[in-house]
């Protein structure tokens, strides 16, 4: 399985941006999906996740109110839009895929397979 993330970029504080991750060599119906991100000289953390049916999203705190995940199991691809972008939202975010739930899929740990990362830049 190749997990491809796009839509990274440079924006102002408070801009938007919307992340895509297509997913290829298998279906991932039966696999929760995940964005997590890292920034300079931190650990990677999460971000957010979703069941294979869209039915149950997590969010961390940071993202709660602002950041939207959704998927469309047809194009085997996840969204993060990500709106009202704070400076300390700078990071590299990654896409991920768990078998099991949206819980697997918020828990490094249980992670089945990344993504490469794409970097995103919000300006104060």
């Amino acid at each position: 399985v190749q997990l491809q993330a796009s839509g990274g970029g440079l924006v102002q504080a408070g801009g938007s941006l919307r992340l895509s991750c297509a997913a290829s060599g298998r279906t991932l119906s039966s696999y929760g999906m995940g964005w997590f991100r890292q920034a300079p000289g931190k650990e990677r953390e999460f971000v957010a996740s979703i069941s294979w049916s869209a039915a149950n999203t997590y969010y961390a705190d940071s993202a709660k109110g602002r950041f939207t995940i959704s998927r469309d199991s047809a194009k085997n691809t996840v969204y993060l839009q990500m709106n009202s972008l704070k400076p300390e939202d700078t990071a590299v975010y990654y896409c991920a895929a768990a078998k099991g739930g949206s819980f697997d899929a918020s828990v490094s740990s249980h992670i089945d397979y990344w993504g490469k990362g794409t970097q995103v830049t919000v300006s104060s």
